[in-house]
């Protein structure tokens, strides 16, 4: 009964970002309330086999440690700008080849992993949590569209929602404040019931238990730049799991090999990879678990295979994925910007430990962060360079990503560069 009391714990503190991802992205790409449910209820399955993936420790996958999986955030504005310019199809054929290429190079990452130190990580999360920012306020107003966009009763349900949760994150501690996200969006989607702005038709025409189906959304369908962006994705979320692997492992107290490691990277493409079949998303290791661990001090990985284990019946109940689909947009955008400015502000944080290391890394930063931003807001500037190249360019997160890059090679690791710029365990904790 205790095992279970904590598992279910551990289910509460990640449920709101699990649910929140395909939520932000099936509103934005326009799907049905139906297809919103599936895409809840198959992303609330796939968290638990990835979850159990990586709890395992077999000769091929699998980190052995106490780690929780779910959809990574810094996915969701990559799959938004690929689901509106190529369609729903090409996000899944671009996630497909993304895991694919992680299971294939998760044998030496730990090798390619230097290319991506705090510098370049930092300034993808944050180039990514201020691109989002725009979906946040729009859904704010009640939807980009929206017959009733900026009306009182939106912006006081959006204000509202916002307010619960600071508050909550003020005056509360452990876990109510772990997941004072998830009671914000049920006290936002209450005083939408009050309002009348709560349709509860989805939850009545939802069924109590359905199958899987591969490729609910069609076939997957392939673009280069879809693709060159979601693998960008993926090594920024496998950076940030390598944290999570060390944290993990310092407070279990079993030492990492590099062979542990690649087992724990070729656990995550594999998950990657069935999101892709499954029409789920990407994932990546849960931080917010690793802190609910340290206040438990409940380490087992027999909680988390169960916190698996739940996820995964509760994915075979749309019943229940159809309820969080009810919750107002407006209520939605409020919740949002809390979460995508914790967002930026895990970017500023993992920036401000490099920043002052040298002039070199501001210079990173500012040339990185203004070329993704600046393409986000002007994307037509490079409308008249050849389709080739217009796949570096046409995205600002990709714009940003690869200038970051090539900016840290240029001044960290060529001979003339005053650093390595090789990722340390220490620089790794801190991603």
């Amino acid at each position: 009964m205790k095992t279970a009391a904590l598992s279910f714990q551990h289910l509460l503190a990640m449920y709101s970002g699990a649910i929140l991802v395909p939520l932000i992205v099936g509103e934005a790409l326009g799907l049905t309330s139906e297809q919103l449910t599936y895409l809840v209820a198959i992303d609330i399955l796939m968290c638990g086999v990835a979850t159990i993936l990586q709890v395992l420790n077999n000769r091929i996958f699998g980190i052995g440690l106490p780690v929780v999986l779910g959809c990574t955030f810094t996915a969701v504005g990559p799959m938004i700008a690929i689901g509106g310019q190529y369609g729903v199809s090409a996000v899944y054929g671009a996630i497909l080849a993304s895991g694919a290429i992680v299971v294939i190079i998760s044998g030496f990452f730990g090798k390619l992993v230097r290319f991506f130190p705090p510098v370049v990580t930092g300034t993808v999360v944050t180039i990514i949590g201020l691109t989002l920012i725009p979906v946040a306020i729009n859904n704010m107003g009640g939807g980009e569209g929206a017959s009733d966009f900026g009306s009182i009763s939106n912006i006081s349900l959006a204000f509202g929602t916002l307010v619960f949760i600071v508050l909550l994150y003020r005056f509360t501690k452990g876990f109510i404040r772990s997941i004072s996200i998830l009671l914000g969006l049920g006290a936002g989607t209450l005083a939408g019931v009050v309002m009348g702005k709560v349709d509860f038709s989805a939850v009545g025409e939802a069924s109590v238990f359905h199958m899987v189906e591969p490729f609910y959304f069609g076939t997957p369908t392939f673009q280069w730049s879809a693709i060159l962006t979601m693998v960008l994705v993926a090594m920024v979320s496998l950076v940030e799991s390598t944290g999570v692997y060390f944290a993990l492992s310092d407070m279990t107290d079993q030492k990492l090999t590099e062979k542990d490691l690649s087992k724990g990277y070729r656990a995550e493409g594999l998950a990657i990879l069935l999101g892709g079949i499954f029409n789920a998303f990407p994932y990546t290791a849960f931080s917010q678990n690793v802190g609910l661990m340290q206040m438990t001090g409940v380490k087992s990985r027999k909680v988390i295979l169960l916190t698996g284990i739940m996820l995964i019946t509760l994915g075979f109940v749309p019943k229940i994925a159809a309820i969080t689909t009810i919750i107002p947009t407006a209520v939605l955008g409020g919740a949002m910007v809390a979460m995508f400015g914790m967002v930026i502000s895990q970017g500023i944080k993992m920036l401000s430990r490099v920043i002052p290391d040298s002039p070199e890394n501001s210079m990173i930063v500012a040339c990185s962060v203004g070329m993704g931003l600046g393409v986000t807001v002007v994307p037509e500037l490079f409308s008249q360079l050849p389709q080739s190249i217009q796949i570096l360019t046409s995205n600002g997160i990709v714009a940003g990503s690869v200038t970051a890059i090539t900016l840290n090679i240029l001044f960290n690791r060529l001979p003339s560069g005053k650093s390595s710029g090789v990722i340390t365990e220490q620089e790794a904790q801190s991603a």
